[in-house]
């Protein structure tokens, strides 16, 4: 299994990058050189605290296209993720929002990154940014053509910040064995939102109808970790690791520090 190769036996703590707004996008406020400088003291705390993973996301690039962006973006994210490979050998990951799969997978092999994460892979949605048709099928024959087939996709089910109302018949379990497949190499549960954890219910149902590894993709903070160590196979930090524990700040070396000795414990 790629992820095994990937991480081997660890529940690797993946820490998010949210890479300040980019240029074009509204919120813009900063040069490629400056967005380097702020991502690059991100990593560089990721790397003393021994995470195990880096994941980079656009997520200040409100209010989000959907499922695709510009070729700027794509470009962009490249030559961030390139600079983040020249200063870290740990493993990293992409998700270029909304649903920008085909763009991640481009920017990712580009960069030498190792998986994205993908959404709306099966089922269809409904998210802030609109309806977001399922995509397996177009993406995976993509990353076949590109020649990025070592690259992981891995895919969230029942995504957070989204209507699963026309799909409401479709259990979570049901969706990761379609998820599974459908060839993903992983799959992300999360809350109900960024910053929510996820119903433990959620995380044993799909524990139970698939093989593939459970990443918890929302929520985690060093007061719950413990309680969810053993539901999951990975931990993406993203709002516990800032300022005040909101995504839109900086990351805080204290609180990666604090959370990485609860992980020191557990393991």
């Amino acid at each position: 299994m790629k992820w095994k190769q990937l991480f081997q036996d660890n529940k690797p703590i993946i820490g998010m990058i949210h890479v300040p707004a980019l240029p074009g996008t509204p919120g813009s406020k900063l040069s490629m050189d400056e967005i380097l400088q702020v991502v690059l003291r991100e990593v560089n705390i990721y790397t003393k605290e021994n995470l195990d993973s880096i994941m980079i996301e656009n997520m200040h690039d409100i209010p989000y296209l959907n499922q695709s962006v510009g070729p700027e973006i794509t470009a962009f994210m490249s030559v961030i993720g390139a600079r983040i490979k020249q200063e870290t050998h740990i493993p990293c990951g992409m998700q270029i929002l909304a649903s920008a799969n085909r763009e991640s997978l481009a920017a990712s092999l580009a960069a030498g990154f190792d998986y994205i994460r993908a959404e709306g892979f099966v089922f269809a949605h409904v998210a802030d940014e609109g309806y977001t048709e399922s995509c397996a099928g177009e993406l995976l024959r993509y990353r076949k053509y590109i020649g990025g087939e070592h690259i992981l996709v891995l895919t969230d089910i029942k995504k957070k910040h989204s209507a699963h109302t026309i799909t409401s018949d479709v259990s979570i379990g049901e969706t990761a064995h379609a998820a599974e497949f459908f060839l993903s190499d992983g799959l992300i549960v999360t809350g109900s939102a960024t910053g929510i954890e996820p119903a433990e219910m959620d995380l044993r149902e799909v524990k139970k109808a698939s093989d593939l590894p459970v990443i918890i993709g929302s929520g985690i903070t060093s007061d719950n970790i413990r309680k969810y160590w053993n539901l999951a196979d990975g931990f993406i930090i993203g709002s516990y690791f800032k300022e005040d524990g909101l995504w839109s700040n900086t990351v805080s070396s204290d609180r990666v520090h604090k959370f990485m000795l609860e992980v020191e414990r557990l393991r």
